[in-house]
């Protein structure tokens, strides 16, 4: 299991008060915004990469220096939405925030475990506790060096070191290529085609760790894991959807790890034919996970008010159960954590305003014991589908099994949405 951070970094951003969060809310109502709008803000602010080669077509915006995440993308450079969530006000600022900079991005590279005794992200002897908390400085403030890149991809470098809770020391090269992918690609991953009416971009990141150390990895001084978070904008009517394997309890473990931040309530969460539903309105914090042998290798969202279907497809070695578990405390079991997460951002107290709001889709590499020069790589690929329903249903059906009216009748959310054809 994971312990989530967006929300604890609420409280480290400077927006307290009951003014500030109506002002916060006010913004995040008025939020929405065109690519080429995210594109002209994000250059204001930092160098970027854009991948895609038409005006027109699809693109994908990302930030060296923020360790080459992508921050946004588009099916329409010209005339389309963006669909990562951008903390605009930190990035406007210009500021380094304390613990962390959530500057946001749909697809930015972590590492686990974030709790425990095998903690990255708190130093040896210190309590499992905000004061302490701190995010180390290769996934947070670094910036990662560019090898290559042309119009449809960009590869990046970056030698650390990190240390555990235990106090390993851990040597490592991370590599990182984002890649655009094209209609074939598609089809092979994800074994389908699109109808006429379908705009779509599509994009993989590669990210590889090496242990440039000269000792093992091992499990009993603690093990990295590869860790990709996207954060995406949120409707009121977007519903995560997530399809997990059949099987009882005994064998396979719960469906669905919940108690994050208390029990996900029941017109917020379901179970049904195989699928979890679960609200991505950025209204109500909370926030679930799958263990690898609840899990597909697919997660997806759907939000009918802007006919936007998202799918991420990631590696799932098959029968790898460890895992590494950022749970806040001293752990029973820190390999028994989760594959997949998904985050619906909301306020966390009646007078604190959420972070963005916005939701995550997540998914993890296993942990990984690696011996000198040896390295693990885990793939993790976005695709957004704008379209008529008709056309994303065969989406929908082939890929998530589940058709788009089953995904909006779940929570009510038809009446709201948009139903062009």
């Amino acid at each position: 299991m994971k312990q989530v951070s967006w929300i604890i970094v609420a409280s480290l951003v400077s927006i307290t008060g009951c003014s500030e969060m109506t002002t916060r809310q006010e913004q995040a109502a008025s939020s929405a915004s065109t690519f080429l709008e995210d594109r002209a803000f994000l250059e204001e602010h930092t160098d970027v990469v854009v991948l895609g080669n038409g005006p027109d077509g699809p693109q994908v915006i990302v930030a060296p220096a923020w360790q080459g995440r992508v921050m946004t993308s588009t099916a329409n450079a010209a005339t389309g939405m963006g669909y990562g969530w951008l903390n605009k006000s930190l990035i406007a600022s210009g500021e380094h925030q304390p613990h962390i900079n959530a500057l946001g991005g749909e697809d930015r590279f972590w590492l686990g475990p974030e709790g425990g005794q095998f903690s990255i992200f708190f130093a040896p002897g210190d309590p499992f506790d905000l004061d302490y908390w701190q995010t180390p400085s290769l996934i947070d403030t670094d910036a990662y060096a560019i090898l290559s890149r042309d119009a449809q991809h960009v590869t990046f470098r970056h030698d650390a070191q990190v240390t555990n809770y235990t106090g390993t020391v851990f040597d490592l090269r991370i590599d990182r290529v984002i890649r655009l992918l094209d209609q074939a690609q598609l089809q092979q991953t994800l074994g389908v085609e699109l109808g006429s009416s379908v705009q779509m971009v599509a994009y993989k990141s590669d990210n590889t760790i090496t242990n440039t150390g000269t000792t093992a990895w091992n499990k009993d001084t603690g093990l990295l894991s590869i860790w990709i978070l996207g954060m995406f904008q949120h409707s009121p009517v977007t519903t995560v959807v997530i399809p997990y394997r059949d099987g009882s309890v005994e064998d396979l473990g719960p469906i669905v790890n919940d108690a994050y931040f208390g029990t996900v309530p029941d017109d917020r969460l379901l179970a049904q034919d195989n699928t979890l539903f679960f609200k991505g309105d950025g209204q109500y914090r909370s926030k679930i996970g799958l263990t690898p042998k609840r899990a597909t290798p697919v997660i997806g969202s759907y939000d009918p008010s802007r006919n936007l279907l998202t799918v991420v497809h990631y590696t799932l070695p098959d029968g790898i159960t460890d895992y590494v578990n950022s749970m806040w405390e001293f752990q029973d079991a820190p390999y028994a954590g989760d594959v997949l997460n998904s985050y619906n951002d909301g306020p966390p107290d009646a007078t604190t305003p959420p972070l963005g709001p916005f939701y995550e889709l997540e998914t993890s590499s296993p942990a990984a014991a690696l011996s000198p020069n040896s390295s693990i790589t885990h793939a993790h690929r976005t695709f957004h589908f704008e379209g008529s329903s008709n056309d994303l249903n065969a989406i929908a059906q082939t890929v998530l099994g589940v058709d788009l009216s089953t995904i909006q009748s779940v929570f009510n959310t038809s009446a709201l949405g948009s139903e062009s054809e």
